[in-house]
């Protein structure tokens, strides 16, 4: 095909793992082209090395293995985190916030290689195709995007595996037996699990299946209590220890994990139009959200909160949907920055079986919390009680308003 024929040289998003292997070896012969791979270290618990291996036995000359951990939680976590953003009210975009910065990478590969093409290994079913791609074509608009799930005729996994073995592509033993019973994603905020047996919504996922946490029934019968130090809006500490962002993380990660915090089961609408069932363990995260509002509700004004509140489901759909480099995600993080400028301070959060409950909260320097003013012993004076019924009739005016109108059309 002559479209096919004027790639010279395209980047693959490489993992070492079936799909990508097949798809490397697809492009050599379908596209005739230079293949270099690029790995990504974002936190997935998986050795990267081997990739370099099943890479250099194809005949990749051009191999590139990057250590991403803290520039993903540091500039895509930790950003998103500010924002309180939840999709659909519960999904915490483990899998979303991973993709432009893949991109990202992608693109900067392209660029340093003078490849005029990139490649995925994502279905034309999901969400992570337009993810990856339209987080490459804001960076580098007129870049060459091969989806090979939409162009070839590999469509099972039987087909996949057949593809492999007539043409000598190392695959693990373990995936050659039978087929998988799910699909795992996974990075340092989430891991995960969809397809396969979760295809129906109503079947209740076996213990054995989640990785990271234990079961809520199984964790531990004493509560933990950690203490986590914000500046502006981000952790920097636990327990007064200042860690990075990405040991920041993986640290909540292991202490959530360990007390049965942050499993999720759910049915969301990805953007394509489809509904599908997900999996999720995200236990670094879910202590993160819990703890980050609670920092919030002593350092920020009323309104900014409710603005952010109004504005978040869509920041959310924002990054589900693919659109991190658009300018009103960038427009709406300056906002978001900006409110955190004064969220600093300390919280508590204990860990019981699955559960992650606030139990203090301070700020020394930004603290709109005034134990004067708030207390309901004698404040001596610090608020005239009496200032509210004038505010209460006011706010009622409307309402008086209404009801006198509704009476006058009785009679």
């Amino acid at each position: 095909m002559k479209a096919k024929d004027n790639v010279k040289k395209v980047v693959l998003a490489y993992s070492g793992g079936l799909d990508t292997s097949v798809i490397l070896r697809w492009l050599q012969d379908v596209y005739r082209c230079e293949v270099v791979t690029f790995t990504a270290d974002i936190g997935q618990g998986e050795e990267v090395e081997p990739a370099r291996k099943k890479a250099k036995m194809a005949g990749v000359k051009q191999i590139f293995i990057e250590d991403l951990r803290e520039e993903f939680v540091r500039d895509f976590v930790f950003p998103m985190f500010r924002a309180n953003a939840v999709y659909e009210g519960e999904y915490l975009l483990g899998t979303s916030i991973a993709r432009p910065l893949i991109a990202k990478h992608l693109v900067d590969i392209a660029r340093k290689t003078g490849a005029d093409a990139i490649s995925h290994g994502a279905t034309g079913k999901g969400n992570d195709q337009v993810r990856f791609e339209l987080g490459a074509y804001a960076l580098m608009p007129n870049v060459r995007v091969i989806a090979p799930w939409r162009e070839w005729d590999l469509l099972s996994r039987e087909k996949l595996l057949h593809y492999a073995e007539k043409h000598g592509i190392p695959v693990d033993y373990k995936k050659k037996k039978g087929k998988a019973p799910y699909s795992m994603d996974a990075n340092l905020l989430h891991i995960s699990y969809e397809g396969g047996i979760l295809e129906d919504p109503g079947y209740e996922p076996e213990e054995s299946m989640w990785r990271i946490t234990v079961s809520p029934e199984k964790a531990p019968g004493r509560p933990q209590y950690v203490e986590l130090g914000y500046e502006k809006g981000d952790i920097v500490s636990i327990d007064g220890k200042r860690l990075t962002a990405a040991r920041v993380l993986a640290r909540l990660n292991e202490l959530g994990g360990r007390h049965g915090v942050g499993r999720l089961d759910m049915v969301e609408n990805r953007y394509v139009g489809m509904k599908s069932r997900g999996c999720y363990e995200t236990p670094g995260g879910t202590i993160m959200l819990r703890a980050h509002r609670a920092m919030e509700s002593i350092t920020l004004d009323r309104e900014v909160l409710a603005l952010k509140d109004d504005l978040m489901p869509r920041y959310a759909r924002m990054i589900y949907n693919g659109y991190w480099y658009s300018p009103e995600r960038t427009l709406l993080q300056g906002l978001i920055d900006e409110s955190q400028k004064n969220v600093n301070g300390t919280v508590r959060v204990k860990l019981y079986k699955g559960t992650v409950t606030t139990v203090g909260r301070a700020s020394k320097t930004d603290s709109l919390f005034d134990p004067a003013i708030s207390t309901f012993e004698d404040d001596r004076g610090a608020y005239d009680q009496a200032d509210a019924s004038g505010f209460i009739r006011l706010n009622a005016l409307r309402m008086r308003i209404a009801a006198n109108l509704r009476k006058r059309k009785r009679r």
